[in-house]
């Protein structure tokens, strides 16, 4: 059984910057990771809904690139890896597991969403669904030294169990993600997708989180929380104080065409709202 196909990689690929199909290249890579999460917010506004989110390619391919939405980590990088292997790049899916913000040494659930690359017998990871802390530029698997991107700094720990993805924010080597290079197949995506869509103890459901990046800056919108984040200088901060004006933060800051669905309001007003 063959894989879906994107329907309009065309139309993707324009969103993206590029008029024409690029060459399977690293700096093609870098280009096409870096600007997609500029293009393309990390949002859960499908979650708060009540809604099942749909993973297959044709349902994301519907809400993010003709729907104006976003995504998380089972819709974007989906999404990603198609556009990949419709480039030409041996590109596949792997997993992790979240540990950002747990005490060190934590083993969580199997919940995360990436690729690996292979170009030209080098192996990278490629990211474009892990929220305000997304990393900005492919990252060589192999190697345990501090990679520059875009943005913050990142490294890869090797140990027995796979690897651990970590981000040095200020100044602190602060772990992201254990992952490893099982082979996944559809079901074992679609069983974490069910798990951060639907159980009660995810994050996904309890609370609004979106991100966004941009040339020197990252966004945020965690519930009321708006944030600027510029990189080597202080953030801007600041409270959204109704849902009129946090539809008009996703709007004009995160570029999401935000749904008129009576279930989605009422969650925004009761997260934004003071306890």
């Amino acid at each position: 059984m063959s894989e879906p196909r994107l329907t309009n990689p065309a139309a993707y690929l324009q969103r993206l910057g590029f008029e024409a199909p690029p060459a399977p290249t690293l700096e093609t890579l870098r280009l096409l990771q870096l600007r997609h999460t500029g293009a393309f917010a990390f949002e859960n506004l499908t979650t708060l809904a009540g809604e099942p989110v749909r993973i297959d390619l044709a349902s994301i391919e519907q809400k993010v690139l003709r729907d104006r939405r976003g995504g998380y980590c089972y819709e974007l990088n989906h999404l990603f890896l198609a556009l990949l292997q419709a480039l030409g790049f041996d590109a596949r899916g792997i997993s992790g597991r979240v540990v950002m913000g747990q005490p060190e040494g934590a083993w969580t659930a199997r919940t995360h969403r990436l690729s690996l690359v292979t170009l030209d017998g080098v192996r990278y990871i490629t990211d474009v669904g892990f929220g305000g802390m997304v990393p900005t530029a492919p990252l060589l698997l192999d190697s345990l030294d501090e990679q520059l991107t875009p943005h913050e700094p990142y490294r890869i720990e090797q140990h027995a169990d796979g690897y651990t993805l970590r981000a040095k924010v200020a100044n602190e080597w602060r772990p992201m993600y254990i992952f490893d290079l099982q082979r996944q197949e559809d079901i074992d995506y679609t069983v974490g997708n069910w798990y951060v869509s639907t159980h009660p103890e995810s994050s996904f459901v309890k609370q609004l989180m979106v991100a966004r990046t941009g040339e020197g800056w990252r966004r945020t919108l965690n519930n009321g929380s708006f944030a600027i984040h510029h990189m080597g200088q202080d953030s801007e901060r600041r409270q959204v104080a109704d849902v009129e004006a946090l539809i008009g933060v996703l709007q004009s800051e995160f570029d999401i065409r935000v749904p008129t669905d009576p279930t989605l309001m009422r969650t925004l007003e009761r997260l934004i709202t003071p306890q």
